[in-house]
C-alpha cells in the first residue's frame, strides 16, 4: 500500500517546497486561506498522520509532498513534548516554545532531509522559508493540542501520544539526543 500524498495544487515554491496558504492566526509569508470548507496542509498532513507515520519511504511526487514531510515529521516532534504535559493549557504553551525554538531549515548542516530540498538562496528567499517554517510550525502546534486534548476532561489521547515514538521515514527534526 503507498504512502499518502497531497491533493493540494501547488501555488508557488520555495526550496522546493510549497508554500501552500494556510487558515492560520499567526503572521506569516503563507497566502491566507480565504475558504474555511476546505483542508489546507496542516488538515492534511494532521488527518494522513497515522497512515503515514508507518512508512520508511515516500516517493515525493510534487512540492506539496515536501510540505507534508516536514509537517508530518514535526507532528511527531510535537507529540514527544504533547505527552509530557497534563493539561491542554500547559500544552499550547509547549507548542509555542517549541515553534519558535532554533531549528535548522534546508539547506543547513542540521537539516535531516538536506537530500531531499534544494537550499534556499542567500537573503530574501532564506528568510521568507524561515518564517514560512514557524508559521506552519505555530499553526500546526495549535492544532495538534485541539486534537490531542479532549476539551472536556482536559487529558491528553492515549490514541494520538501512542505515536510519539515512531518515526517517519526513520527521520527526525530534532538533534540526536534531543
Amino acid at each position: 500500500m503507498p504512502a499518502y500524498h497531497s491533493g493540494i495544487s501547488l501555488n508557488k515554491s520555495l526550496a522546493n517546497m510549497a508554500l501552500l496558504p494556510i487558515k492560520t492566526q499567526y503572521k506569516g509569508p503563507a497566502p491566507k486561506e480565504v475558504d474555511e470548507t476546505t483542508q489546507d496542509i496542516i488538515d492534511e498532513a494532521i488527518y494522513y498522520f497515522k497512515a503515514n507515520i508507518f512508512f520508511r519511504n515516500f516517493e515525493i511526487k510534487n512540492d506539496c509532498d515536501r510540505t507534508l514531510i516536514y509537517i508530518t515529521l514535526y507532528i511527531t516532534e510535537c507529540l514527544k513534548k504533547l505527552q509530557k504535559c497534563s493539561s491542554k493549557n500547559a500544552a499550547q504553551k509547549e507548542m509555542y516554545t517549541l515553534a519558535l525554538k532554533n531549528y535548522p531549515v534546508p539547506g543547513e548542516s542540521g537539516f535531516p532531509l538536506n537530500a531531499m530540498y534544494s537550499k534556499p538562496a542567500p537573503g530574501a528567499e532564506d528568510e521568507t522559508l524561515r518564517q514560512y517554517l514557524q508559521q506552519l510550525r505555530q499553526e500546526t502546534g495549535l492544532r495538534m493540542c485541539d486534537k490531542v486534548f479532549d476539551c472536556q476532561s482536559d487529558k491528553p489521547s492515549k490514541w494520538w501520544l501512542c505515536f510519539a515514538k515512531r518515526k517517519f521515514m526513520d527521520k527526525s527534526l530534532a538533534a540526536p539526543g534531543h
